[in-house]
């Protein structure tokens, strides 16, 4: 038996060192390649896992990057193992709205547009999270998705921009006043019918391009945004809530994920900022309620009062701000009335506007 051992020893191949996947024997000057070739691999798979742990969905402007990277920030600063190089990935995605710029938004499908690629990016996976600024969400969520956690909200007022004119009051008859928003159309020709309103798409950096170039003599954007980007420096004048009532949202950032993605909804719920849910809540059952679009200049803003009551405001317009219909509403601070009394502001609205008021 011995014999047999020291047989097969003596006839056995010389130790040619680690083979290849194909079989073939590696020289031994190949081998420290291949340590260092299979390290890197394991680095790579080890930064994959961490990519995987978060996928934020957003559009690709600066404001909306601007959102993101706030989204991203709190959300390390909340949970330690989110705080590690590459757990959170930000994946920026094209909207139909990002792509048509040319023309107003109720010629090409309304607010929708700025939301439904990111939807369908979460429904089917591609992202675990999505980041949108509520002015832009539909008053319904596609089947699926939740939206369980808004941030703080930011100013809600919106700023007026002009290189020769301090208030829209100065400006003189006939001036060009670039906007996309029907509600600041109809709210700027109510009080000032001398000014013409124009169709001004584009991001914060191309309005202002626009307006450096003369293409209008003014310009309104919402201050939220501009505070984001840290662009209030441009600003001339910003307008009291008296004067131009905000869209539906506007300020809030929201965010969305699978309804049935437990771990997100986790993790979301530490963000949430719950008077600016409240808040969003009740002016989007006054919009849900007026059924709006963008072809109806609609208007809301609810808010806790100091006395810890939630005061609101809502309007509705005719786009040449002929006929401006307003009402308010005072209750507790608690979701249940707060949505009924913005479907209550938004019944009284509708049968004061009567038939055919919405048929623009």
């Amino acid at each position: 038996m011995a014999g047999a051992i020291a047989m097969r020893s003596l006839f056995a191949p010389p130790n040619l060192g680690p083979t290849s996947s194909t079989g073939s024997h590696v020289p031994r000057r190949g081998r420290r390649s291949l340590v260092r070739i299979r390290a890197a691999i394991a680095v790579e798979q080890e930064t994959q896992a961490k990519v995987s742990l978060i996928r934020i969905g957003t559009r690709g402007s600066p404001l909306a990057l601007a959102q993101a990277y706030e989204t991203r920030d709190k959300l390390k600063a909340a949970h330690s193992e989110l705080a590690e190089e590459g757990a959170i990935e930000i994946i920026i995605i094209k909207t139909t709205g990002d792509k048509i710029l040319n023309q107003p938004l109720a010629d090409i499908g309304g607010k929708g547009l700025f939301t439904k690629e990111i939807d369908e990016a979460l429904l089917e996976g591609r992202i675990d999270i999505a980041v949108h600024s509520m002015k832009d969400v539909p008053t319904y969520l596609p089947e699926g998705t939740v939206l369980p956690c808004n941030l703080p909200r930011e100013d809600v007022r919106d700023a007026f921009i002009s290189l020769n004119a301090k208030s829209l009051s100065e400006l003189p008859a006939g001036s060009l006043v670039g906007s996309a928003s029907l509600r600041r159309q109809s709210q700027i020709l109510y009080r000032y019918p001398s000014l013409k309103v124009v169709n001004f798409r584009g991001n914060v950096q191309t309005r202002l391009k626009k307006l450096h170039e003369g293409e209008v003599q003014a310009t309104l954007l919402a201050l939220a945004g501009l505070k984001r980007l840290n662009m209030t420096d441009t600003v001339t004048a910003i307008l009291p809530i008296e004067d131009m009532l905000p869209a539906i949202a506007q300020g809030a950032i929201g965010i969305a994920c699978r309804s049935n993605d437990d771990k997100m909804a986790d993790y979301l719920s530490s963000l949430n900022h719950e008077e600016t849910r409240l808040a969003v809540t009740c002016e989007r059952a006054f919009l849900a309620t007026l059924d709006g679009s963008c072809r109806t200049p609609i208007a809301g803003y609810a808010f806790k009062s100091s006395d810890g009551n939630c005061l609101f405001r809502g309007l509705v317009a005719s786009p040449d701000g002929t006929r401006v219909l307003e009402t308010s509403r005072t209750g507790p601070y608690s979701l249940d009335e707060m949505v009924e009394m913005g479907k209550d502001a938004g019944k009284e609205l509708l049968s004061r506007a009567g038939p055919g008021f919405f048929d623009w």
